[in-house]
């Protein structure tokens, strides 16, 4: 399988150019799709200075496989908002941002939503509207090879 290892110096770097590229959204908040996207999303609300930072759980992998559905709680209240940035680490299929995107929009008919990512995939069923870099293989983060310590307990 092709890979690549993306380090928290590579992180760093893209987060201040995906930060850049968002920032004339204005968003009222950030909300981060964890767990991918947890990472991301703390970094650019302190970049951003932006306290309003929620999250949404999502489920769509196990491990590395796929799953055939998507799972979604922990909804956050968005009432009162008008803009909010959906920030997650990559965009593979699309399935679980389109999911995310789809119920959100029914439940928050008045928000604006934009997406923000580190990497896509031109197969995406959802393309960003601000992103850095366009991938076809499989993207190792670091917050997910260097604390790979779920076997040692």
């Amino acid at each position: 399988m092709n890979k690549l290892y993306y380090s928290y110096e590579m992180f760093k770097n893209d987060t201040l150019k995906l930060t850049s590229l968002s920032k004339g959204f204005k968003e009222d908040a950030i909300l981060g799709i964890a767990r991918g996207g947890l990472t991301l999303s703390h970094f650019m609300s302190q970049v951003l200075n932006q306290r309003n930072l929620f999250t949404i759980n999502t489920i769509s992998y196990d491990r590395k496989i796929q799953k055939d559905s998507v799972e979604i709680f922990n909804i956050p209240n968005l009432d009162g908002l008008k803009k909010v940035l959906i920030v997650d680490d990559i965009i593979d299929s699309g399935k679980t941002l389109q999911e995310v995107l789809k119920l959100l929009k029914e439940k928050y008919p008045k928000v604006e939503f934009k997406i923000a990512t580190l990497f896509y995939k031109d197969k995406s069923l959802v393309k960003p509207d601000f992103s850095i870099n366009k991938t076809d293989i499989w993207i190792e983060f670091f917050w997910e090879v260097d604390l790979d310590i779920k076997d040692k307990f």
